[in-house]
């Protein structure tokens, strides 16, 4: 005979069978075991807040409630008092408008070819006697007698200064950058040859033992001519007015073109100045 044991049936909970043979002193037991009592006191909150608010106006308005207006009550008597109309202005009176005096007119139809026979006096056209104190028109009458009529200014003839003014074409300002710059005929390496060959050396220059660059500006008009030379920065001792010289000397360039057409541009250039 085996001794007989007695069990004792305990009711098991989700959260006994996931933590079966587990630590259950680890956070997540407890969190789970709390989780339910939370859960319905978090909605019993929601529920309350809710209902609440859906409450609140009306219990406001049953123990606190607005002043009402007494229907019966008595008003007070406003009196109105009439405003003080402005004066009438007197009205505008247009004068009436001025008829223009009328002209003599001589009757003046077109010229038509008729019969000899049909010929009358009406249909001939008036002389220049007729038409020297009168105007021409498709009946004869006579005018308001007015001689004071103000006839338009005759075009006085322009004297030569206004017509010089007139005709001076108007210089339009160089350009900086162009698609095609101004060049010299021959290009870079004949600038150098022109200049070897015509640029002296200055006596003061060369007995202080100056050397250097002077920068020179100009525009390079669109018939290639060289206008506006002046020096940007000289070394002085007579290198800057032969530059200028030289300059000067100079034939016409290759003008810059600016879609295809000829313009003014404006062009910098130095030139060295060296002791051998």
């Amino acid at each position: 005979m085996y001794p007989s044991t007695t069990s004792k049936a305990v009711a098991l909970t989700y959260d006994d069978i996931i933590f079966q043979g587990r630590n259950r002193s680890y956070g997540a037991f407890d969190l789970r075991k709390s989780y339910k009592p939370t859960l319905s006191r978090a909605l019993g909150l929601g529920v309350g807040l809710f209902l609440g608010a859906l409450t609140g106006p009306t219990l406001y308005a049953r123990f606190w409630p607005h002043e009402v207006i007494n229907p019966n009550q008595s008003m007070k008597e406003v009196t109105l008092t009439k405003l003080v109309e402005p004066p009438l202005e007197k009205p505008i009176v247009i004068p009436p408008a001025e008829t223009a005096p009328a002209v003599n007119t001589v009757r003046n139809l077109p010229l038509v070819v008729m019969p000899e026979a049909d010929v009358v006096e009406e249909t001939l056209p008036p002389t220049t006697d007729d038409l020297k104190d009168a105007t021409s028109g498709t009946e004869t009458a006579e005018g308001t007698g007015i001689d004071d009529i103000i006839a338009a200014p005759e075009a006085s003839t322009p004297t030569v200064a206004e017509k010089a003014v007139e005709t001076e074409p108007k210089t339009e300002a160089p350009f900086i950058t162009v698609e095609q710059q101004p060049e010299y005929p021959g290009g870079m390496d004949a600038l150098r040859n022109f200049l070897g060959k015509n640029l002296n050396y200055p006596r003061p220059a060369a007995s202080a033992g100056v050397a250097g660059r002077v920068y020179l500006s100009f525009v390079v008009n669109t018939d290639g001519s060289l206008t506006d030379l002046q020096v940007v920065k000289g070394i002085g001792f007579g290198c800057d007015e032969e530059a200028l010289r030289v300059m000067r000397k100079m034939p016409n360039w290759r003008p810059g073109k600016q879609a295809g057409r000829a313009v003014r541009v404006k062009y910098n250039l130095p030139i060295s100045f060296t002791l051998e």
